[in-house]
């Protein structure tokens, strides 16, 4: 079986391509994951092949990445609109990084938006492989009617329902074609010595010559060939699949290139994991591509048995026909299996780092519905974020409340329906709140006794403290200048104690950060005194001190923002409206067309900022995060927030 992924940006018809390409020869089979990625199974040239349609929102872009590592090809649909050639942008990115030859098909060329040579132009600034036309439209009008082949220089009418007719080149066309021959002649002749000097020599070479050529260098990964076609009405279709069929590379290039990564031996690499679902009564389903032989049930497969393997059309067991080379496949009960992973019959192997999918924007705490439902939910949060790699789970500080990250509303929308449908539990979400902390800023002395005589062993401790602000990042210092033994020195870790107790909450209602403590002086009764009494007049001299004098800190964020360089001027605004500093921004040395951008930004607007991004960029920028330092904040806005803090579960 040879497969390949269609990926792109949505509303480019990807799964109408997938449709028309599957039904070219035959009835194709067709199933389906609950997150999105479609598997159809079909012939053509008396060859088994296996579709990979992967979801268009930048969302779903892991789906994508994972399905590049089980394809020998892929497809990459885009629009025929040159302004929308950015939304292809993180598309190639991960294409170039995989290493995946690709074939990029303009599609919906049934729609007059703009001209092919400025969508490729515009396709261009996004990648470093060569995008060699290999076909220009026919127009009458506005209206492309049909297709002319830059190497057999032969030319079809399109024909609705039905295949294209063979025509003769028109004269309108043959000038343009002949200019985009050349161009084509010229860039293969720099893979091909032997074009090369056929070209100096002014010789015609034959058509064969050129798509033995053209297959080779896309097997090399060294180009990337446009066609075109409008998969809605049938255009283009058989020609796409046959340069899928002559040029594609077989399954045996893919265990290759993967192998050439370093992480794992060609001779030992027998199959990868790509995708993987939760189904009721079922658990978890994991899809698998056979890289090599004698993959059955009970099979040594990354290091345990292999659970059932089941046919994809229709979820049965079927082990009469045992999984050959290249072929796709299920299985259950074969837990052990992550996703997406390299395998071989003794070990998991993680996979390249190109699999990696973008770093989650959006947070959010998810609230069960019911006790029963809170007791299931961090475990079925855990199993999901084993299937799911764009999703991050991890716990909210202070109440410990599940936290997850998804890469968007969409994703979270998916998460929870999943819950809801197959795990049968009940959320709702909210925004986590910022953590907030409280510090002084100009040192304070207190003198406070703790007497307490209630029958029998009386309580007396008496503390002289200096409070003062330490340095940013500091955190809490104790020290000490007791001199005669007015405070033992057995009570005197009982004072520090008491000190950093009081920091846990300052009058504001937040942690106190960055303070020194120092006892100055005090007093002890021989019989009354204890570590119990020292610890409490520290706590309460401490707090006596704190009260109305402390200031509200926010926390402030190192973001890094990865967005195509049309986008980066838009940035500085966005970070501006949000009181953050604009650090600066570079070239993305890893793709080409893109920029690291750099900001400073306060937690409390990290909500607004992702809405901010998507909508700025239209879904495609994404940022991460890392604590950066607590900032002093004044004025209304900070009184919201302690005011905010004195409801439950609102703000800490």
């Amino acid at each position: 079986m040879r497969c390949f992924t269609v990926l792109g940006p949505s509303q480019t018809g990807k799964s109408t391509v997938v449709e028309k390409l599957g039904s070219l020869e035959g009835a194709p089979r067709k199933s389906s994951s609950p997150y999105g990625l479609n598997l159809t199974e079909f012939t053509f040239g008396n060859e088994a092949w296996c579709a990979l349609d992967t979801p268009g929102p930048n969302e779903a872009l892991a789906h994508a990445q994972h399905a590049l590592l089980a394809s020998d090809a892929c497809i990459l649909c885009v629009s025929s609109a040159p302004a929308e050639a950015v939304l292809a942008a993180p598309y190639l990115r991960i294409v170039e990084a995989s290493g995946t030859p690709c074939i990029l098909l303009v599609n919906r060329m049934d729609e007059p938006r703009g001209r092919l040579r400025d969508v490729i132009a515009a396709l261009q600034d996004y990648t470093n492989h060569t995008l060699l036309l290999r076909q220009i439209p026919i127009r009458e009008g506005d209206r492309v009617i049909g297709s002319c082949d830059l190497i057999s220089e032969r030319a079809w009418r399109y024909r609705e329902g039905q295949t294209s007719a063979l025509i003769a080149i028109p004269e309108s066309t043959a000038e343009r074609e002949h200019e985009a021959r050349t161009e084509l002649l010229e860039h293969l002749s720099e893979f091909d010595d032997w074009l090369l000097e056929e070209l100096i020599e002014d010789r015609e070479p034959s058509s064969d010559a050129l798509y033995a050529i053209s297959s080779r260098v896309l097997r090399e990964n060294k180009i990337i060939p446009v066609l075109i076609g409008a998969a809605i009405h049938g255009n283009g279709m058989t020609r796409l699949m046959k340069a899928l069929r002559h040029e594609a590379p077989p399954v045996g290039v893919l265990r290759q290139r993967l192998a050439h990564t370093g992480i794992v031996d060609e001779g030992k690499l027998v199959a990868v994991s790509f995708h993987a679902y939760h189904r009721q009564n079922v658990g978890k389903t994991v899809l698998v591509r056979a890289l090599g032989e004698g993959l059955r049930q009970g099979a040594s497969l990354g290091g345990s048995s292999l659970g059932a393997v089941q046919n994809l059309a229709n979820g049965r067991s079927n082990l009469a026909v045992l999984p050959a080379p290249g072929d796709v496949f299920a299985t259950v009960k074969s837990d052990h299996l992550p996703v997406p992973s390299l395998l071989t019959s003794g070990a998991v192997v993680a996979p390249p780092e190109w699999t990696e999918p973008p770093t989650p924007m959006l947070e959010r705490i998810l609230i069960p519905g019911s006790e029963r439902d809170e007791n299931k939910l961090s475990e079925t949060l855990a199993k999901l974020s084993e299937t799911d790699r764009g999703l991050k789970v991890l716990q909210e500080e202070g109440t410990g409340a599940q936290l997850v990250r998804a890469q968007g509303p969409v994703h979270l929308r998916d998460l929870c329906r999943t819950l809801s449908d197959v795990f049968h539990i009940s959320v709702t979400d909210r925004t986590p709140s910022p953590i907030y902390r409280e510090t002084i800023t100009k040192p304070l002395e207190v003198h406070y006794r703790h007497r307490k005589q209630t029958g029998g062993a009386g309580q007396f401790a008496d503390v002289k403290l200096r409070i003062h602000p330490n340095e940013r990042g500091q955190g809490f210092t104790f020290g000490e200048t007791i001199k005669g033994g007015a405070v033992p020195r057995n009570y005197i870790p009982a004072v520090e104690a008491g000190a950093r107790e009081a920091m846990e909450k300052g009058p504001l209602g937040f942690e106190v950060i960055d303070v020194g403590v120092t006892l100055l002086d005090g007093q002890h009764h021989t019989v009354d005194s204890s570590e119990h009494a020292f610890r409490t007049a520290s706590k309460m001299g401490v707090r006596q001190a704190l009260s109305g004098s402390t200031v509200l800190m926010q926390p402030v964020f190192r973001s890094e923002f990865h967005i195509p360089s049309v986008y980066s001027g838009s940035l500085v605004q966005i970070v501006a409206a949000l009181n953050g500093q604009v650090l600066g921004f570079d070239r993305d040395e890893t793709a080409k067309g893109w920029d690291i951008f750099r900001a400073l930004v306060p937690g409390g607007a990290l909500n607004d900022l992702a809405r901010a991004l998507r909508s700025a960029t239209q879904g495609i920028g994404y940022f991460s995060k890392s604590f950066d330092h607590f900032e002093e904040l004044y004025g209304k806005e900070a009184d919201a927030i302690v005011r905010a803090n004195e409801k439950p579960g609102t703000a800490h």
